[in-house]
């Protein structure tokens, strides 16, 4: 049962007199009486649930702001990361990609060198190599020598240079025209066995008959200057034998020339073997 409260009061007592003495007295004490009284209204039952303060509340809330603004600033960083790794996954993925198809052009290149190897050393495939497939290959008629994708003929009888081509283009070629070092090298090394001595060399199709000093191929294309074979002095377009001197050329050492350096400018009304030069054909004989 709850406790009373307590109300104090001031009890103040009048001046009296004495009366036998007939004079007042004064008394200055304050007599406090002390009167309990019972609470008329009934005090509420306290809640056994305490009350969640607001500041709680408040720091709850910015707690959850907080956590919400680190979660994004989280997703932002793995999501940038996985960016990145995607880029650099297409990158190096491009670059693999470039890697292997040098690579296949590479072992194509190679598996084409032995192929062609391997048609050269079988003595079954004369006159033949194989062709870029590794199945079909290219023939040369009797009376031809092949080398890489052209077919030659080293003539037995002698024709000025303008007859020389003429024979030629007869044939379906023309006087040989040598675009590359392997060539030259091929045709030296061939002649080395045909020629019967040092001056029975052989025309080829390059001369300067239309503009001095301006060597052209029969088929009109000019001398790549980078690419040429002059043995000596050459060209010194002599005029001992001949007054329009010396404008057609010839090839060929007996013994060999040294760094494949064999041409030599003559005139072109003398007589000498020649060299044809033609495509060769594509055979139906397969490769071994």
């Amino acid at each position: 049962m709850p406790e009373a409260d307590v109300l104090y009061s001031d009890v103040k007592f009048t001046k009296s007199r004495d009366e036998a003495n007939g004079t007042a007295t004064h008394s200055d004490d304050t007599t406090y009486s002390e009167v309990k009284s019972a609470k008329t209204a009934k005090l509420p039952t306290p809640s056994t649930e305490l009350p969640v303060p607001q500041q709680q509340v408040v720091s709850n809330g910015r707690s959850t702001n907080t956590s919400e603004k680190v979660a994004m600033a989280v997703l932002s960083v793995l999501l940038a990361v996985a960016v990145v790794a995607l880029a650099y996954t297409t990158y190096k993925n491009v670059q693999t990609t470039e890697d292997l198809r040098k690579l296949t052009a590479k072992y194509e290149a190679v598996k084409k060198n032995l192929t062609e190897r391997n048609c050269h050393a079988n003595p079954i495939i004369l006159n033949q190599s194989c062709y870029s497939d590794g199945k079909t290959c290219l023939k040369c008629e009797t009376g031809w020598e092949k080398f890489e994708t052209k077919c030659y003929n080293f003539s037995t009888k002698k024709f000025l240079w303008s007859q020389s081509r003429a024979e030629c283009e007869h044939q379906g070629g023309h006087l040989v025209k040598i675009d590359s070092r392997n060539e030259q090298a091929f045709l030296e090394l061939k002649l080395r066995d045909k020629m019967d001595n040092a001056e029975d060399k052989f025309w080829i199709g390059l001369t300067d008959a239309k503009d001095e000093g301006t060597w052209l191929w029969a088929d009109g294309s000019p001398l790549n200057k980078s690419l040429t074979f002059w043995s000596g002095n050459e060209p010194d377009d002599w005029t001992g034998e001949d007054d329009d001197g010396e404008d057609c050329v010839r090839m060929g050492e007996k013994g060999g020339a040294k760094d494949l350096k064999n041409w030599f400018t003559k005139s072109c009304k003398i007589r000498h073997k020649h060299i044809c030069e033609r495509d060769a054909d594509i055979g139906q004989t397969k490769c071994a």
